[in-house]
């Protein structure tokens, strides 16, 4: 369970971080995206700044409540992304898809491994 946790963690680690950087490097093209997929273009940079205090947080595991926070974050962005990009119809849906994967797996092994040894 400390494998699939590791590895589906670094996983969603690693496309929020991507996500992130990309938004911060390219703000106004990723604004722009934005508009085109529906979404209002004030909201990329918080989200940047989300999704790396999420990544702290998931990894640090300092209070449960913000790791909790930081996979419902993540989980709804996902599946945000996957909505607009598969309405667009511009095949970003397929990168969002594995976000939600590695996010839920992420979660369920974080659940079973870290807060199953808590009970004990």
């Amino acid at each position: 369970m400390k494998y699939l946790y590791w590895a589906s963690t670094l996983l969603m680690c690693l496309i929020f971080a991507f996500s992130a950087q990309m938004y911060l490097r390219n703000t106004e093209m990723v604004q722009g995206f934005f508009t085109q997929l529906g979404y209002p273009s004030y909201l990329v940079l918080p989200l940047a700044a989300l999704k790396i205090l999420g990544i702290i947080a998931v990894l640090s595991r300092k209070s449960r409540m913000l790791t909790e926070w930081a996979y419902a974050g993540f989980f709804l962005d996902a599946v945000l992304a996957f909505v607009a990009h598969s309405v667009a119809q511009d095949g970003g849906h397929m990168i969002a898809a594995v976000a939600i994967v590695a996010t839920a797996v992420s979660r369920l092994a974080y659940g079973q491994y870290y807060l199953g040894q808590e009970k004990t």
